[in-house]
């Protein structure tokens, strides 16, 4: 409801001048009016090539370098208190800042006044400048038709274009409170309060009918403006934020638009260097018109690439970074337009339309640019559609950066973490695994769940599941920090919680930001049993083969990895062949408004699902738990079939510590070979079991040596003894009489190694197998 002033407090009318101030593209004063002089108190002469941030309020509306871009592409308004040169004391001035596109150097339009005049004149609420739309009051074309006289000389069509964009961001008003308000006019006659303000009748001498128009049409453009706003950038990919943009327009502002985009940001790299030239290819990401179906299609097919010569006006803007306006396209224009498609006449498509062709920029730099086409039977575009034109393609040009840059920082961590992801492979001795990871549905999808085996001494594997809490770049970077640091501990064969110890002091010197929940695992196939430890992660299902029955493995929980002070816990379970170990990320059981108990037990149920593969196994997991929807994280699934390693296929000697034995275990291992059928591999087996026991036999203190032999998919040998030095490969020269031993293993074995065991140490190597033909029966192990 509107408040009207009362008759023993009449509003006072006062005349206060208006300051006018231009600002060109580096930020540097090029107007300075007399208001401007009179109100800030400093000449022309001093204040013209002045950065405007050291003589204006309007901080807000200029980038950090001084430059106009502050606000983007929308009007600025405030309230400052400012030193006045010259003079003692302080003014309080009320400003409006209009941000300018076009041809010439202006870019940006403030109007300044004193607010200590509406103090001394008018008893208010408060005095604070604003913005509203031009028909919200009646009269208001008055600043229309004298701002030109203000500006400082400049054509006709130049003044025209200032001002219809000061029309179109927003009418400068004066606020005394939330109902009450009064616009702005160059020579300040300020109007009667209840005559002014919005929903106030229009004066008495009626309205008229050229005004209402001018009024209609920039009320339109204003909706259309706020429409297209709120229907773009409604998501952060950019196939749809590419649609978005492409069908707001169509057929309300035009009735076909075409959008290029640079090749860079189609292909999803980083923002394009350098300007674009003759050479650059743009892509045609999106055709929208109201033409006939099909039409368009087969003429300019969405996806087809191609450069711009630079006697179009496709090359001018996207050079320019400023709209063209072509009324319309003339015969020798179309002609000219279409030598550029082979073996495609586009004219009838595009001869005799007008023509605007809009840039789609941010920070400066020239993305893509949208080439708008209207019927000839309708109005052609002007420079009011030209200025509309303009804005569009900013908000528009702001949205598609937006979504470029996420697509470039998606696709950087999409490749970054999948490079990380290890290649498991899907048999380890005794160990048969299948993997499966899902990338997350939720805007920066790419997460930080891993999974792992590493292959350890003694036919082990090391199973690992983890999750780094977070999601982006940084997490997929974390993600591949500490899974390189599980796989160098656990080839120092550390017990589960004493890598998770290092693991988590690890992440605690990295930084305070690094947290991450782990899983660790050891399953030896020869002893039967898995030793595991756990930081904050969700706990495992066993199967157990003999009933298919699956349970929640219960281990201490520990804290997540980055935590510290926390102890871990290492647990042993016994497990029999053919049991199977399934991990996870809390992404797979985990849903938004559900109990994690549900999930865990729709894992158990799943996971005991008889299958006819590893593989199976895994999809019937991910199709139990993603029937329930809502998953939103990426997820990381590990299953281990625990196959273990049959005593036949293993054999054991315990050797004294002396020379004399080297020869003893090269007969053992010859004889085993036999058993196993193995012979073209006993020349080599011998050789290098000959070199490694007695390296042990030379360089430890113990009594005793250990010799085993493994066959799984490999012939794995394996020398123990009590020693704490781990040997290393050397370079001997001519005339050493040692240290060829190691180089003779890595020479001849697939792979070598050496680690600590519980008591000492060991020396192991694997050969590929390649059985003879004959069967021989086996041999008795042991001594």
């Amino acid at each position: 409801m509107d408040r009207v002033v009362p008759p023993e407090q009449p509003a006072a009318v006062g005349r206060i001048p208006l300051a006018v101030v231009v600002i060109d593209g580096d930020g540097l004063v090029s107007h300075w009016s007399t208001g401007a002089r009179r109100l800030f108190g400093r000449s022309k002469e001093a204040a013209l090539g002045r950065a405007a941030g050291e003589l204006l309020p309007v901080s807000g509306a200029l980038a950090e370098d001084g430059s106009p871009g502050g606000t983007a592409s929308y009007p600025a308004a405030g309230r400052a208190r400012l030193s006045r040169q010259g003079e003692d004391g302080r003014i309080d001035v009320l400003w409006w800042a209009y941000p300018l596109v076009g041809p010439g150097p202006e870019r940006l339009l403030v109007l300044a006044a004193d607010a200590a005049r509406f103090d001394a004149a008018h008893s208010v609420e408060r005095i604070a400048p604003g913005f509203a739309l031009h028909t919200d009051f009646p009269g208001s074309d008055e600043l229309a038709r004298r701002l030109p006289e203000i500006l400082p000389s400049m054509s006709v069509q130049e003044s025209t274009r200032i001002v219809a964009q000061v029309l179109e961001l927003g009418y400068p008003v004066i606020e005394f409170s939330l109902q009450d308000r009064v616009p702005v006019t160059p020579d300040w006659g300020v109007p009667r309060r209840d005559g002014v303000r919005r929903g106030a009748r229009r004066q008495a001498a009626g309205p008229d009918p050229e005004q209402d128009l001018e009024y209609a049409a920039v009320r339109e453009r204003l909706e259309f403006l706020n429409e297209v706003s709120g229907r773009i950038g409604s998501s952060l990919d950019l196939a749809r934020t590419i649609h978005e943009v492409s069908a707001a327009v169509v057929p309300r502002f035009t009735d076909v638009a075409g959008t290029f985009l640079r090749e860079q940001v189609v292909a999803g790299e980083g923002f394009p260097d350098g300007p674009p030239d003759a050479t650059t290819l743009w892509h045609r990401v999106a055709v929208e018109h109201v033409d006939a179906p099909g039409r368009w299609d087969d003429v300019v097919p969405v996806g087809e690439s191609m450069p711009f010569p630079v006697d179009t006006p496709f090359f001018r803007c996207m050079t320019t970074g400023e709209p063209v306006l072509v009324p319309r396209i003339s015969e020798e224009m179309g002609t000219a337009i279409a030598d550029r498609f082979e073996k495609r006449d586009v004219r009838p498509l595009i001869n005799g339309r007008s023509m605007l062709v809009v840039p789609l920029k941010a920070r400066n730099v020239v993305l893509g640019f949208m080439i708008l086409l209207r019927h000839p039977e309708r109005a052609v575009f002007n420079d009011m559609d030209r200025v509309t034109g303009a804005e569009l393609a900013a908000r528009a040009g702001l949205v598609l950066d937006n979504a470029r840059m996420y697509t470039y920082q998606e696709s950087v961590a999409e490749t970054l973490q999948h490079s990380m992801l290890p290649q498991v492979a899907p048999r380890m001795p005794g160990c048969d695994t299948a993997t499966r990871y899902l990338p997350g549905t939720f805007l920066g999808r790419v997460g930080g769940d891993w999974f792992d085996s590493i292959k350890l001494p003694g036919s082990r594997t090391a199973l690992v599941v983890g999750d780094v809490m977070g999601h982006g770049l940084n997490s997929a970077a974390m993600m591949g920090q500490l899974r390189t640091a599980v796989q160098t501990m656990a080839a120092l064969d550390l017990p589960p919680d004493q890598l998770l110890r290092n693991l988590d002091d690890l992440a605690q010197r990295l930084g305070e930001h690094y947290l991450a929940t782990c899983l660790y695992a050891v399953y030896d196939p020869i002893a039967g049993e898995l030793l595991m430890a756990n930081a904050g992660h969700v706990p495992p299902v066993l199967v157990r083969a003999a009933d298919g029955r699956s349970e929640l493995l219960e281990l201490p929980t520990g804290a997540p990895i980055g935590v510290g002070g926390v102890p871990f816990e290492t647990v042993r379970v016994a497990v029999a062949p053919g049991d199977r170990l399934v991990m996870c990320t809390d992404g797979l059981v985990e849903v938004r408004g559900e109990d994690i108990g549900v999930g865990l037990a729709t894992l158990c149920e799943s996971a005991a699902h008889p299958a006819a593969s590893m593989d199976d196994a895994c999809d019937t997991i991910i199709r139990a738990l993603g029937a329930r929807g809502g998953r939103k994280d990426d997820v990381a699934l590990l299953m281990a079939r625990l196959g273990g390693i049959a005593a036949q296929d293993m054999a054991r000697w315990q050797l004294p510590a002396e020379p004399g034995e080297v020869a003893t275990a090269r007969r053992l291992a010859r004889e085993q070979l036999a058993a196993w059928a193995l012979d073209e591999q006993a020349d080599t087996l011998e050789l290098l079991v000959s070199e490694v026991v007695t390296n042990a036999v030379r360089h430890t203190d113990s009594a005793r040596i250990e010799l085993r032999l493994v066959r799984t998919d490999a012939l794995l040998c394996e020398v123990t003894d009590d020693g704490h030095t781990l040997p290393a490969l050397r370079a001997a020269g001519p005339d050493d009489e040692s240290g060829r031993g190691l180089s003779v293993v890595s020479a001849l074995a697939r792979e070598w190694g050496t680690s600590r065991s519980g008591a000492g140490k060991s020396v192991w190597f694997e050969l590929q197998l390649r059985p003879s033909r004959r069967v021989l029966a086996p041999a008795t192990h042991g001594r």
